[in-house]
């Protein structure tokens, strides 16, 4: 038995091996490509099977919620407001973020209600894995990795600014070092990221619960800087800054880019809100998932969103938004006025810099738990599944990444990483959205899925066409008329969905309310500020979709295929001796 269970688990032992099994990659595809997980094997089986400690349950809802304002407040407000206010929505920042936080929230309940039902560390690849299948998890999780690694480069780089800022030195010119042979946008060096990501890499390794010790004291720290700015921007600011740029030959009023420019705007900074999901790959170690999830997941997300509103307004009224430094919005507001205020900027800089170490920590955690769940999948290689028996981290994965996400971090510049972390998280939460509608009205053994896969198609095709419509059909009242009707039409597929399919089962502890809406809802402005990024985005979300795809071809699916075969010669050889045993006490039986 043991010789074929080698057998079986050959496709890399060898060249003609692997050969073998690329001739093999159609068969071997149409098995596993669709193959689903169940929400046992992702929060048991899978985790026995991969070897390693396991990680220890010591998170309650408060260590969530300041995971979730420490993840997400500092990326989001202190990197992209600059270049939202500056290049795309002006002072109507303030309702881009507010839009993109609506759009958060729904989505964080859509994560909640898996989170719940799956308190593991694997996030929106497991939801997926269950859900649509092997493929597709792998497709979402490859993004979602190089949403973290890029996301948290951008970060990185940024923290070199505003310690600059801080103690009153300009990074760009001091700190980073210009190489001309590069191209623009990858030509400045930058060390001070790296050491960043390099010692919080050592912290996550070493234990979750001192890095959410850690996390708390940062957290403060910050939440007492984001005051300091939100009161000293209503105090210094002028409400006139709302209406009137500095240059009056540029574009006025509170819409200045109109609004188009506010869903631009809601599109970039939708960036700030990628800390929650974060938050749910931390479901492993929560001590009470039932009630500490929901309240940690979309508690944080909904105070954030109040203090990105807060502190966008507190900006716009600081400096006209023609004024405002793309990259250090909030200290350079300061930077123009009077030395007796330089200290403010200085002020600002040490608690951006508090702040962008909070998000660093949150992202790093998560980027390190969606990689260990995916190796325990056998979809890439099982090393990155490992958990250290005595820290209980990911430390091979958590390493891995740390290096990569450094190396990133050391050369690439900050618009560079910015829109394709947003249109990587769109998609994933895009996906999430309609998962949890699938799961909640498909039943494998009981229910025929193509009327729900039949609606989920019907309606993301209707919202594209929405989206189309609202950016090639020129201004006026026959847009208006179009885009009414084909709103009616996406809200006409909710109500005949809604009344037409019976849900297949019932959450049994917590689920999104509303059930279809606001997944729906969801799904549809995840689209609409998907459309609203620009070619050279989706670009790049193409090359990189396409990278993990033949990744999976040329590695993955044997990987995984190998591995079912060696579970199913596992399980027979278990059946068979348990078959032996009990012919055994037959025959012993029978002696007597």
């Amino acid at each position: 038995m043991a010789m074929a269970i080698d057998s079986h688990r050959s496709s890399f032992s060898s060249f003609k091996s692997y050969l073998n099994a690329l001739r093999d990659t159609p068969s071997r595809l149409a098995r596993r490509a669709g193959s689903v997980s169940t929400a046992f094997d992702e929060t048991s089986r899978v985790r026995l099977g991969y070897g390693g400690g396991r990680m220890k349950k010591t998170l309650r809802w408060y260590d969530l919620i300041c995971f979730g304002v420490g993840g997400m407040v500092g990326a989001g407000v202190f990197v992209t407001t600059g270049t939202a206010s500056h290049d795309k929505a002006g002072p109507a920042v303030v309702l881009s973020y507010a839009i993109a936080g609506f759009c958060a929230l729904l989505s964080a309940f859509c994560y909640t209600e898996f989170a719940v039902h799956m308190p593991v560390a694997g996030g929106a690849f497991s939801y997926i894995r269950v859900t649509f299948g092997e493929f597709m998890a792998f497709l979402t999780g490859a993004n979602l990795i190089m949403d973290y690694v890029f996301s948290n480069a951008a970060v990185a780089r940024s923290f070199t600014t505003y310690l600059g800022t801080a103690i009153g030195v300009s990074a760009e010119s001091k700190w980073r070092i210009t190489i001309t042979s590069l191209p623009k946008g990858f030509n400045q060096i930058d060390f001070i990221a790296v050491v960043v990501i390099i010692v919080l890499t050592v912290i996550i390794c070493y234990s979750t619960r001192e890095s959410s010790v850690l996390n708390m004291i940062l957290t403060a720290l910050h939440i007492l800087f984001i005051l300091f700015v939100i009161i000293m921007g209503f105090w210094r600011g002028d409400s006139k800054n709302f209406t009137k740029p500095s240059d009056p030959t540029h574009p006025g009023g509170f819409f200045p880019f109109g609004a188009p420019g506010v869903f631009n705007g809601a599109t970039l900074v939708y960036l700030s809100y990628i800390g929650y999901d974060a938050v749910s790959t931390l479901a492993e170690e929560v001590k009470n998932p039932v009630s500490d999830i929901p309240i940690g997941v979309t508690g944080s997300v909904m105070l954030v969103t109040v203090l990105y509103c807060l502190m966008a307004t507190s900006m716009s009224m600081l400096l006209p938004y023609d004024l405002i430094n793309p990259e250090a919005p909030f200290s350079g507001a300061f930077m123009g006025k009077s030395n007796k205020w330089n200290w403010v900027s200085n002020v600002i800089g040490v608690g951006a810099s508090f702040g962008i170490l909070t998000s660093l920590l949150v992202a790093m955690l998560g980027q390190a738990r969606y990689l260990c769940v995916i190796g325990r999948s056998n979809i890439v290689p099982q090393w990155f599944a490992k958990v250290h028996p005595k820290t209980s981290t990911p430390v091979n994965a958590s390493a891995f990444l740390g290096i990569f996400t450094a190396a990133i971090a050391l050369f690439t510049e900050l618009d560079v990483l910015l829109n394709l972390v947003s249109i990587g998280t769109l998609f994933v939460f895009f996906m999430v959205a309609n998962a949890v509608i699938y799961r909640r009205y498909v039943s494998a053994e009981t229910t025929n899925p193509w009327p729900t896969l039949s609606f989920l198609v019907c309606f993301s095709c209707t919202s594209v066409i929405f989206t189309l419509l609202w950016w090639l059909v020129p201004p006026g009242k026959p847009k208006f008329v179009v885009l009414g009707a084909c709103l009616m039409a996406v809200i006409g597929l909710v109500v005949v969905f809604n009344y037409a399919v019976p849900q297949a089962r019932k959450p049994e502890f917590w689920g999104v309310p509303l059930m279809p809406w606001i997944p729906s809802v969801s799904i549809f402005l995840n689209i609409f500020l998907l459309g609203n990024l620009d070619g050279p985005s989706y670009a790049r979300f193409g090359f990189f979709s396409a990278v993990a795809v033949v990744v999976y071809l040329v590695y993955s699916v044997h990987a995984s295929f190998d591995a079912e075969e060696g579970i199913l010669l596992s399980h027979g050889n278990l059946e068979s001796g348990k078959e032996s045993t009990e012919l055994e006490d037959v025959t012993a039986k029978l002696q007597i």
